[in-house]
């Protein structure tokens, strides 16, 4: 993505006080899902965190081309969420995008604690909330799982990306418009969303379709046995 609409905050970007608020934010909230995250943690989902970090990391390597001139990649917030629940989730894809900021300087080491609110939280966060909300449809058939793994995609793509119009709006470093800044991100991520849908929607199906006991959205909470996901 292009430096104007990056999801990937560079150092400079907010101001000192603002850098430090949402530093605060991310420890705090990666406490809680380290404490929640014990809960979830098992044979099955262990050694499936640590292969999605790595095929998460690997893909936000690869650009796909979404405007002239601007691409976007998988961040994978949502797909964190539905394969290992929101709170493993979030430690899974934070420790991703930790890895990029400190051997790939992507992101700023002082935008961090913002980079990891937006993607790694907020992200994860509501694209686990859209699919909690229709996993009554996810659960009936592989087409529903797929469009909810598409939704929930597309939607904490744009989440993350309000995220860093919040945190402009509280502490952005440059003279522009708000207004101006919220349309273009907004909208770019909106497209870059359908690519993170479709990404999101395929790897999923893919999973469901040899080990649904894997997925975590669809596994019943009394035993985590697989609920059967019908075409």
């Amino acid at each position: 993505m292009t430096a104007s609409v990056a999801m990937h905050l560079s150092d400079g970007v907010l101001d000192a006080p603002t850098s430090l608020l949402f530093g605060a934010v991310a420890v705090t909230w990666l406490t809680v899902a380290a404490a929640r995250g014990r809960i979830d943690i098992d044979d099955r989902t262990a050694p499936l965190a640590g292969l999605l970090a790595a095929f998460l990391f690997a893909m936000q390597l690869l650009n796909f081309p979404v405007l002239p001139g601007v691409s976007g990649h998988l961040y994978g917030g949502a797909l964190a969420a539905i394969l290992l629940g929101p709170w493993v989730g979030a430690l899974c894809l934070s420790v991703v995008v930790a890895i990029q900021a400190l051997l790939f300087a992507d992101g700023g080491l002082t935008a961090l604690g913002a980079n990891v609110t937006n993607m790694a939280l907020l992200g994860t966060a509501v694209g686990f909330a859209v699919a909690l909300a229709a996993r009554g449809l996810a659960r009936r058939s592989r087409t529903g799982l797929l469009a909810v793994a598409f939704l929930a995609g597309l939607v904490s793509t744009v989440a993350a990306a309000a995220g860093f119009v919040v945190e402009y709006a509280i502490g952005g470093q440059a003279d522009v418009s708000l207004g101006g800044l919220a349309g273009v991100v907004i909208g770019v991520h909106a497209v870059i969303g359908i690519g993170e849908g479709v990404i999101t929607a395929l790897a999923v199906g893919a999973i469901a379709k040899v080990r649904p006991d894997l997925i975590y959205l669809v596994r019943t909470s009394e035993a985590r046995q697989p609920v059967e996901v019908t075409s």
